[in-house]
């Protein structure tokens, strides 16, 4: 092979890269990549079965037979060529080739290496690689933080898979809210339109005034001129900002809920918007995400009317030992990793009318309104006029959210809850999270949006523990 071309690297992929996201094949652009064979192995051993992981091996085989397809032993041997990141068939200008390892390679795994494990193999042919290509820029790509370890330490580039990446840093991810400078009330004043619409009030204000804007933005002042605005459209010139409805004065309860914070009553605002679609909370533990979700979706349901049932699903990947299969209907193997969602309902159920008998009433009309549903079996579905609640979602891939968002039919409403310093999933990372991601795509949508809650109210101990642990 000869991978010599001018400022262009040589890439070697590790199997999970490729089981993390197939299209890896088609995003380094100009750039060349190598498939060792024993990638290609590890490959074949995971195609089976249903899980997302075997969804991925299988259709990184069908992308490598598609590029592979009609081509000769020569033609493999001098590099495949490859298209950009759109399409493997669009027949692109192609951005570098694909070396698929065609022959042996003197793979001499280092005496500090004992054992001939995959990771080993892959190791040593980009050792390989780097004696046969002095001239080329070799990198060894890898999920895997030990092989990464292993291959700085023998002194071989290494590098994690970054384009899945929704941000570079998470300190800028939008938190769906922002003050407004002291100042900004006597710089503008003069500028500001005000009047009334169907009982809310609205302001405009020239939109060079504004560095950015995100619809459903939440802008806030303190002091005693506090206001609080949700930016909700450009106007020509001008952006079009709506009062937001103070969700902390007990005229407006939600299921009996208030707001104990600034940023619970934003969330309530977007949650029970008929308006906005696509809702994403995030936060630490106790900050109430789910409960405020889980009462807006109870009041929508029950008392207007607006959805027809409450749908809860989430990833189920255990804190510690799994422990085996779990008898029953899909029901109530859910339940075991519902407990989040049962204390809120038992918070919820709370009724001072009725006493014993009427907290147990309104217990079982509550738990037979709210539908518990696995995420394995999403697939393929259509949820008409559902409040859909997604809890746990820091743990989903982008693509597993994509399958899921997706699934929403005229009439619901999605609502995706998470903890982006609390993911358990293998290979995935606060910028890597399906969460990231979606709050980052999905911030300039006019019918979506998304608030971090900063503050704990589970109890003054939570909230200690989340500060000093």
């Amino acid at each position: 092979m000869n991978a010599s071309k001018s400022g262009t690297r040589l890439f070697v992929l590790d199997t999970n890269v490729l089981l993390h996201d197939p299209s890896a094949l088609f995003r380094f652009k100009e750039h060349d990549l190598y498939v060792p064979m024993m990638v290609l192995e590890e490959l074949d051993a995971t195609k089976k079965g249903v899980s997302e992981v075997a969804r991925n091996a299988r259709q990184v085989s069908r992308f490598l037979d598609e590029l592979i397809d009609a081509a000769d032993r020569v033609a493999i041997e001098a590099g495949l060529a490859l298209p950009g990141p759109q399409s493997a068939l669009a027949g692109q200008t192609p951005n570098g080739r694909l070396f698929l390892q065609t022959n042996p390679l003197a793979t001499t795994v280092p005496i500090g290496l004992p054992g001939n494990t995959p990771d080993n193999s892959i190791l040593g042919t980009t050792l390989a690689l780097i004696e046969q290509l002095p001239s080329t820029a070799v990198t060894l790509v890898s999920k895997d933080i030990n092989l990464r370890i292993k291959a700085r330490v023998l002194g071989v580039s290494a590098e994690d898979y970054y384009n899945d990446k929704a941000l570079d840093d998470i300190s800028l991810l939008y938190t769906g809210m922002r003050e407004l400078k002291p100042d900004f009330w006597t710089r503008h004043g003069a500028d500001l339109e005000c009047w009334q619409a169907d009982g809310k009030t609205y302001y405009a204000l020239p939109a060079r005034e504004f560095e950015h804007f995100y619809p459903n933005e939440f802008l806030y002042s303190t002091g005693d001129d506090a206001l609080e605005l949700v930016a909700r459209r450009l106007d020509g010139e001008r952006v079009i900002l709506e009062r937001a409805r103070d969700y902390r004065h007990q005229r407006n309860t939600v299921w009996g809920m208030l707001a104990r914070n600034r940023e619970q009553s934003f969330a309530l605002n977007l949650l029970m918007d008929p308006e906005i679609d696509f809702v994403t909370l995030l936060g630490a533990a106790g900050t109430g995400k789910t409960l405020l979700a889980l009462a807006a979706g109870l009041a929508q349901s029950l008392d207007v009317k607006r959805y027809r049932e409450i749908i809860v699903t989430r990833e189920t990947v255990p804190l510690g030992e799994d422990i085996g299969f779990l008898p029953g209907t899909e029901e109530e193997k859910m339940t075991p990793w519902m407990g989040a969602l049962m204390d809120n309902l038992e918070v919820l159920s709370e009724t001072p009318e009725g006493g014993e008998w009427g907290r147990a009433a309104t217990a079982d009309l509550l738990q037979n309104r709210v539908k518990i549903r696995s995420m394995n079996f999403m697939r393929g579905r259509t949820f008409f006029n559902r409040y859909i609640i997604l809890d746990e979602a820091q743990n989903l891939t982008a693509k597993q959210m994509r399958t899921l968002i997706t699934r929403a039919g005229p009439g619901s409403k999605i609502v995706c809850c998470g903890n982006i310093a609390q993911i358990d999933t293998p290979y995935l990372s606060e910028t890597t999270s399906g969460l990231t991601y979606i709050v980052d795509r999905f911030k300039g949508w006019a019918h979506s949006g998304h608030i971090t809650l900063m503050r704990g109210e589970r109890s003054r101990l939570a909230d200690y523990a989340v500060q000093c642990l």
